[in-house]
């Protein structure tokens, strides 16, 4: 079994910042990729950005130069740093991880998300 944990949600004006982290703990061998998606009401859930195992990351456009995602493998936690934030990134923000576990499956898990509100 593996478990994520999030946390750095809340409230937040809009040009403000938060960080997000996913910590991800059990029955893990490796983690391969990790990324943040979010999803507004009334809205699909769509992917903001994601890195590697070797560090490569992309971005969802609308968050671009604003948003920064990093891992730190020794601790199989991954971050999103948003800064600059917008009314219209309020959302239900969740992590998904990409485990190889280990009796060697790879599965993929979600948080349970967090909940980010930019007010104007």
């Amino acid at each position: 079994q593996v478990q994520l944990v999030e946390s750095g949600g809340g409230l937040v004006q809009a040009g403000g910042s938060l960080r997000l982290s996913c910590a991800a703990s059990g029955s893990i061998f490796s983690i391969k990729a990790m990324g943040w998606y979010r999803q507004a009401p009334g809205k699909q859930r769509g992917l903001v950005a994601a890195i590697t195992s070797g560090g490569s990351t992309n971005y969802a456009d609308s968050v671009k130069g604003r948003f920064t995602i990093f891992r730190d493998n020794a601790k199989n936690t991954g971050y999103l740093q948003m800064n600059s934030l917008k009314p219209e990134d309020t959302a239900v923000y969740y992590c998904n991880v990409g485990v190889t576990t280990t009796d060697y499956k790879g599965i993929d898990y979600w948080g349970k998300g967090t909940l980010v509100t930019v007010s104007s």
